[in-house]
């Protein structure tokens, strides 16, 4: 991930790796294995075991992505009302079983699944609005909270580590391998809190980058 051997790049021989870091044959496979499944390295019959051509796909901490062709998609999974995670009711303050309103969807960039996402808005702003409607939003959330008065200001990241739900992994076509989580928290003006995001990538492919003033 950090670039050291070039994409394309051919390993050395299995003999060769087992005299360098002196462990056995079997030590070795299993070594090989692991970091084929998780898609670091691909086998060419005949020609030995090569670097992956696709490098960490950098993916930016924003809030929302503009679609292009080429670039990044939407795939709206499930819009409804639901109770949200305890994490998103405390941070609105509702009571243990209200409602919010929620919009899951896949993030793709060129046509690759990159992030599932589960976003929730308070009732009170999200009713009557195209937040509850279940179709894509030309201009995202951020244009309808805008249009309400409620401009996104900033948002706040607490990111985490874990294993994928067997749902996450069937939606991003995971291997064997951890998942980055963003639980994000974007707010308005008076740091009052319009929307918040569990948000689910793959570490095997993907990094964060954050671009912050200083």
């Amino acid at each position: 991930m950090a670039g050291d051997l070039e994409p394309g790049t051919r390993l050395p021989s299995t003999a060769r790796l087992v005299e360098e870091f002196g462990v056995a044959n079997t030590t070795v496979q299993k070594a090989l294995g692991v970091l084929k499944a998780e898609g670091y390295l691909t086998s060419r019959q005949g020609k030995g075991v090569f670097v992956r051509d696709r490098q960490p796909f950098r993916v930016e901490a924003g809030t929302y992505f503009t679609p292009e062709p080429g670039g990044y998609s939407y795939e709206l999974l499930e819009v409804a009302e639901v109770v949200p995670p305890a994490e998103v009711g405390k941070v609105f303050g509702l009571d243990v079983s209200e409602p919010a309103q929620m919009r899951k969807r896949l993030l793709r960039h060129a046509g690759r699944p990159v992030e599932v996402g589960w976003s929730y808005y308070p009732l009170s702003l999200a009713r009557g609005s195209a937040l509850a409607e279940p179709h894509r939003i030309r201009g995202g959330a951020p244009r309808v909270l805008a249009e309400a008065g409620l401009p996104q200001r900033y948002h706040v990241d607490e990111v985490s580590a874990r294993m994928p739900t067997t749902e996450e992994a069937d939606l991003l076509s995971l291997p064997n391998v951890p998942v980055i989580r963003q639980f994000r928290v974007v707010y308005s003006d008076g740091d009052r809190p319009v929307e918040a995001s569990i948000l689910v990538k793959g570490s095997h492919l993907y990094e964060l980058q954050y671009r912050l003033p200083v």
